[in-house]
C-alpha cells in the first residue's frame, strides 16, 4: 500500500505538513527527488522543524525514513541537519534513516559552479546556488560521485580530483571566476564518510521487502508540478523531474507500487524565483497574502512572489501527476478579504488558450480570465470538520473541486499540526 504526495503548483505548497500528517499511518517514509534546494517548515505543537534533506516523518519514533537514488545529497548539509534534529530531541539513527549507496552527491565545486553560472547568466532563472544543478549535469553527464563511491576512499579521491580539475577549469577559462579553495575539501575525510556510513542501504531492496511484507510506503515529492524540468515552465524549472512518474526511477520501485496521488497545493499561488506567473499581484493583496501566509522560503529566505490561484496550471499539473485527491493548505491566509479572485481560463494574443503553452515567453504573456466569488471573515483555524468552515469558504473549496476535476479531501486551516480538517483519508482510500 503506497500513497504519493507532490506539489502541483510552483513548490512550497506545504507538503512537509501533509507528509508529517499522513506519516502516522505509513510505515515507510521515502524523498524520491531534488536536493538541499527544497525545504519543509512544520510546526509540531508550537515547535517548528525545518527540513531539506530528511523525509519529515523523522519526527515519528517509529517509521522508517529513506532518501532515495534519486535525491542529490550534500553531506555536509545532511550531516548538519541530523545535528539540528538531535537538538531538537529527534533521533536520527541508522535504524531510522537510511540513505541510497546509488544517490549522487554535491560537492563544493558544484555549488561554485552553480554561483558562478547564474552570476554570470544575462537571464537568471532563481537557482538557489546549493550546487543542485550542477550536480544533476555531472549524474547525467556520467562523471557524478555517487554515496557508494564516497565510502570506497580510493574511488572517491580519484574522482574528486578528476571533477575539480574540469571544475576549475570552467571557473577560471570560461567564467572569470576564482577556483574551489582547497580547503573546501577538508571535511570530506574519513570522519565524514565513517558517520555517514552505517545509515547507506541498497534502498531499492529495503523499499522492495517492506511493499512484500505489507507495509504502507509514503512517497514524498520536493518542489512542484510547475518546476518539473521536462513538464513545468523550462527553463524556469529545477533540476530534476518532480511529478509521480520519478517515484520509479528515483528510489528503484515499480510503477505497480504507486497507489494513491495526493497533490498538496495552496489555496492561492506562490513561486519563487524568476519565470512567468500569470496571476501575480504586484498590490497590496499580494503584499498581505505574503505577510499572513509567511511566505519567505524555508530554504533561502527569499520573498515568494504571491498571487491568485491559477485553475490552468493546477489542471496540467493534476493530468501529469495522476492525482486522485487534493490537500489544499492554507485556507486560513484568505479570511478578511472581502473578495477572492481565482483564473479559470487564459487568453493569448486575444484568442482563448488551451492549457498551458510550452513557451515560457507564451506563458509570460498570457492574460489569465479570473472569476471573483465572495470571500469570508471569520476565523477558521479551530475549524475541524467541512460543517464548522463558513458558506463562503466551503463553496470556495467547492470551485476548487470542480475547476480541476479531483476531489479535495484534506484541508489545512493554520500551521500547526492539529489544524487540519480530513474529509477522507488518502491511505484508506489506498
Amino acid at each position: 500500500m503506497s500513497v504519493v504526495v507532490v506539489g502541483i503548483q510552483w513548490g512550497d505548497e506545504g507538503k512537509g505538513k501533509i507528509v508529517d500528517l499522513l506519516t502516522e499511518r505509513a510505515d515507510v517514509v521515502v524523498r524520491f527527488q531534488g536536493g538541499n534546494n527544497a525545504g519543509h517548515t512544520l510546526v509540531v505543537r508550537g515547535e517548528k522543524f525545518i527540513f531539506h534533506l530528511i523525509p519529515s516523518g523523522i519526527l515519528h519514533e517509529d517509521k522508517m525514513c529513506v532518501i532515495g537514488n534519486g535525491v542529490v545529497v550534500d553531506p555536509l548539509v545532511l550531516t548538519e541537519e541530523m545535528d539540528a534534529l538531535e537538538k531538537q530531541n529527534i533521533r536520527v539513527t541508522p535504524e531510522r534513516l537510511r540513505i541510497s549507496s546509488r544517490a549522487h552527491l554535491i560537492l563544493p565545486y558544484h555549488r561554485y559552479l552553480d554561483q558562478a553560472g547564474e552570476s554570470k547568466s544575462g537571464k537568471k532563472i532563481g537557482t538557489t546556488g546549493r550546487g543542485i544543478g550542477p550536480a544533476y549535469e555531472d549524474k547525467v553527464a556520467r562523471r557524478g560521485i555517487r554515496v557508494a563511491d564516497f565510502m570506497v576512499p580510493e574511488i572517491f579521491n580519484q574522482k574528486l580530483r578528476d571533477n575539480t580539475e574540469r571544475a576549475n577549469f570552467i571557473l577560471t577559462r570560461l567564467m572569470d571566476a576564482q577556483p574551489v579553495p582547497q580547503d573546501a575539501f577538508t571535511p570530506f575525510n574519513g570522519e565524514l564518510r565513517e558517520r555517514l556510513r552505517p545509515f547507506v542501504a541498497d534502498t531499492s531492496n529495503l523499499l522492495y521487502e517492506s511493499l512484500k511484507e505489507g507495509k504502507s510506503v509514503l512517497f514524498e515529492g520536493a518542489q512542484g508540478a510547475m518546476l518539473d524540468v521536462d513538464h513545468g515552465t523550462y527553463p524556469f524549472v529545477t533540476s530534476s523531474n518532480t511529478v509521480t512518474g520519478n517515484v520509479s526511477c528515483g528510489t528503484g520501485v515499480g510503477p505497480g507500487a504507486i497507489g494513491s496521488v495526493v497533490g498538496v497545493l495552496k489555496a492561492y499561488t506562490t513561486r519563487v524565483g524568476g519565470g512567468p506567473f500569470p496571476t501575480e499581484l504586484h498590490d497590496e493583496t499580494g503584499q498581505a497574502l505574503r505577510d499572513k501566509g509567511a511566505e519567505y522560503g524555508a530554504t533561502t529566505g527569499r520573498p515568494r512572489r504571491c498571487g491568485w490561484f491559477d485553475a490552468v496550471a493546477v489542471r496540467h499539473a493534476v493530468r501529469i501527476n495522476g492525482v486522485t485527491s487534493i490537500a489544499l493548505t492554507k485556507l486560513d491566509v484568505l479570511e478578511g478579504l472581502p473578495e477572492i479572485r481565482a483564473c479559470v481560463g487564459y487568453q493569448l494574443d486575444g484568442e482563448k488558450c488551451d492549457g498551458v503553452p510550452p513557451l515560457s515567453t507564451e506563458l509570460d504573456r498570457v492574460v489569465p480570465v479570473c472569476q471573483t466569488m465572495r470571500g469570508w471573515t471569520r476565523d477558521i483555524s479551530g475549524c475541524r470538520t467541512w460543517e464548522a468552515l463558513p458558506d463562503a469558504a466551503r463553496e470556495y473549496v467547492q470551485f476548487i473541486e470542480k475547476a480541476v476535476g479531483v476531489p479535495v479531501d484534506i484541508i489545512s486551516v493554520g500551521s500547526d499540526r492539529e489544524a487540519t480538517i480530513i474529509k477522507r483519508h488518502p491511505f484508506s482510500k489506498a
